[in-house]
């Protein structure tokens, strides 16, 4: 591991700066513990980054060693507190730069190494892409000033409010209001499944302005947390530490100004931010992933049964071959889809649905390996893997079901097949 780290390094010395952070979040001293050795491996996705990408390789892992230490949350309370420090930790180290600087490539590298160390500070990060994404892609100047900037420096939590009761993967059934009130907009509504609701400062608020419009009266909002009107329901309780909740929008009167995009561009707006992002998720499950792998080549290299090692046993390494090889293809597919939007595609559609739903779909079953063959410690609350089973599941559903993804995939491929003989 070492070894490829000093290539990496020798590497380097080619590379230019990253315009993110200029130091290491954290240096360890020389007895440290050994670095997470699931830290993102530049070799196998080589020829998707450039050198300041490989240069950010380089100092994951200090950041990673940092993050594994902290203790998981023990329960919704506590992982609301942890969330506002990870947010100020990665900001004053200069982590969301890539946000802003739209380098996917470099939000991919960071999130699987997130994804490996703690999948809230994953979350963390996440989230100031998908609630910021909006005011970078629709937004004016001042949205830029007053809330993505401080966002990036790690001093504004942000949010994305799209999900409701009645409207997940069907946003046309998107029911929450806008109605224009001279200079002001008033929201009514409801929102659910809400990441960093109840601690968020500010809010990407999808409403409609008229709903025999469909997905054409989608209008999107930017609206500060301590808005009169809109309130925090409760916490929605989740099985691995992840704050998230429901917001009730009552009367909810914002200034024109608030307005991100014009009038019926929200749908346009929040699909262009899930496109951008969707690869990241990806990312997130191959961290995930690699860190169940590293967990499972430990435990069976150093425990013993019927007078062998389990990595001796051709069923283990069965597993062991099939878990890998999965993971190498997730990161394969989801630095593509990076690779082509920073490379200035107008659309990555297509290519992020597959690396969406095929990592994310490798990554649960790669977990699930890790555990069977980590037995019994693999289900112990305490267990790295057992985190990993509580956190990866929802990354199936969320930005996008599987479902869904493969629906994209599909429609995709029909309307390609029909372009030729309407031309």
């Amino acid at each position: 591991m070492r070894e490829r780290w000093a290539a990496v390094g020798a590497r380097r010395k080619r590379a230019t700066a990253f315009a993110g952070p200029s130091t290491p979040l954290y240096s360890p001293p020389m007895d440290a513990t050994p670095l997470i050795r699931a830290a993102p491996d530049p070799a196998p996705i080589e020829a998707f980054l450039d050198a300041p990408h490989l240069a950010m390789a380089e100092r994951l892992p200090s950041l990673m060693v940092e993050l594994d230490a902290l203790p998981e949350a023990p329960d919704d309370a506590a992982a609301r507190r942890q969330a506002r420090e990870i947010l100020m930790l990665l900001g004053r180290a200069g982590w969301y730069a890539a946000i802003e600087a739209r380098d996917f490539r470099s939000c991919c590298l960071i999130r699987e190494a997130l994804g490996a160390a703690s999948p809230l500070a994953d979350a963390v990060f996440a989230l100031q892409a998908l609630g910021s994404m909006p005011l970078i892609l629709g937004g004016d100047p001042g949205h830029l000033d007053q809330w993505v900037r401080p966002a990036i420096r790690g001093e504004a939590m942000a949010a994305f409010a799209m999900t409701e009761p009645d409207a997940g993967s069907d946003v046309a059934a998107l029911a929450t209001t806008a109605v224009r009130d001279g200079d002001r907009y008033v929201l009514d509504g409801r929102k659910t499944f809400i990441s960093n609701a109840g601690i968020a400062d500010f809010y990407a608020v999808f409403a409609t302005l008229d709903r025999d419009r469909g997905t054409r009266g989608i209008t999107c909002f930017v609206v500060p947390a301590d808005t009169p009107g809109l309130d925090f329901v409760g916490a929605q309780v989740m099985s691995a530490p992840h704050p998230l909740g429901e917001l009730a929008l009552t009367d909810c009167r914002v200034p024109a100004a608030s307005l991100v995009g014009g009038e019926g561009e929200g749908f346009k707006i929040g699909m262009a931010t899930l496109d951008r992002l969707r690869p990241t998720v990806g990312a997130a499950a191959c961290g995930m992933a690699a860190r169940a792998l590293e967990e499972a080549l430990a435990h069976a290299g150093t425990r013993h049964q019927f007078g062998q090692p389990l990595a001796d046993f051709q069923i283990i390494q069965e597993k062991l071959g099939r878990m890998y090889t999965d993971l190498v293809a997730s990161r394969l597919l989801v630095y593509q889809a990076a690779w082509r939007k920073d490379r200035g595609a107008h659309r990555i559609t297509l290519e992020a649905a597959v690396a969406k739903a095929f990592s994310t779909e490798a990554a649960q079953t790669v977990v699930d390996q890790a555990v069977q063959i980590v037995g019994g410690r693999g289900v112990l609350a305490d267990h790295p893997v057992d985190r990993l089973y509580r956190s990866v599941r929802a990354l199936r559903v969320y930005e996008g079901t599987t479902e869904i993804q493969r629906m994209i995939i599909a429609r995709r491929l029909v309307e390609a097949r029909k372009r030729p003989e309407t031309e």
